[in-house]
């Protein structure tokens, strides 16, 4: 079925270019793989400057729902995809660097993904999608390496794990979630006393997990799953209570010093009495 385009009205224009490219999508017409015209040919179309489709078009981008290849040739221009997993993660890690979820939040989220990812595994997981897994924490074994391989990989784990559990709607929001505290974690990894046993101990867990995938037993590997997660990332959030509780402290000295000073202030008036100074 033809794709037909609509001008829009010249107010917010870009919201509207892409309110018009949604509509079509949720009709239907626009699906993955399907390439936009040229910006030439669809700016007239929709009745508005070029860099208003540019801008609609970057929200697009944005979002994960299109990539767009500059230049000329069959590879050249706009097509739409299904690419949520960065879109989710980078918009996760932008709201949590804002303050929207907590650390606790976060925690909650992974455990639950995390639980029903590794029970669905233990029954649908096909051998080959374990082995990848399994070749992933065996690179994370290996005595050399440092945190940020480390989280990389680690990240990689838990994606592949969710994946293999045949939902990818839990794939993706694992992903997406996992991808909003790495930086948080990474940073963790970097400070542990002890990097070879904090290595040591993570990568072992994750060898179990595989195990008890492997072998069917789904409610151990949430039980484990929910251990592994609440164990490093559990840290992470009580040092995040203590720090804003020390935080919350500060406030309130602060204030106390301030209604002390002014308590002390308006007994100073009291005593100089009305004309007391001049």
């Amino acid at each position: 079925m033809p794709v037909e385009w609509q001008p829009v009205r010249q107010s917010r224009t870009h919201e509207l270019v892409l309110q018009s490219i949604e509509e079509q999508v949720f009709a239907g017409k626009l699906r993955a793989g399907d390439r936009l015209p040229p910006e030439r040919e669809l700016a007239p179309v929709f009745g508005v400057s070029r860099s208003a489709l540019r801008e609609a078009l970057r929200v697009l981008e944005t979002i994960g729902v299109l990539v767009a290849q500059p230049g000329r040739g069959p590879d050249s221009g706009a097509r739409i995809v299904r690419n949520p997993d960065d879109a989710l993660g980078r918009l996760l890690r932008l709201h949590f660097a804002l303050g929207s979820y907590s650390l606790h939040d976060v925690m909650e989220a992974r455990v639950a993904l995390e639980r029903s990812s590794f029970a669905a595994a233990a029954k649908y997981a096909v051998d080959r999608d374990l082995d990848e897994a399994s070749a992933v924490v065996h690179r994370m074994s290996q005595p050399g390496i440092l945190p940020e391989e480390f989280n990389e990989l680690d990240t990689q784990f838990h994606v592949m794990v969710a994946t293999s559990s045949g939902n990818a709607l839990t794939s993706t929001l694992t992903s997406a979630v996992r991808e909003s505290v790495r930086p948080l974690i990474l940073r963790a990894l970097e400070e542990v006393d002890d990097w070879s046993a904090t290595r040591q101990h993570l990568n072992a867990q994750h060898s179990e997990l595989l195990r008890l995938v492997r072998t069917g037993h789904g409610e151990e590997a949430a039980d484990l799953a929910e251990l592994h997660i609440r164990g490093f990332h559990g840290t992470l959030v009580d040092e995040g209570r203590t720090a804003d509780g020390d935080e919350e402290r500060d406030k309130a000295h602060g204030a106390a010093r301030d209604e002390e000073r002014d308590e002390a202030h308006e007994a100073a008036r009291d005593e100089d009495g009305p004309g007391g100074q001049w």
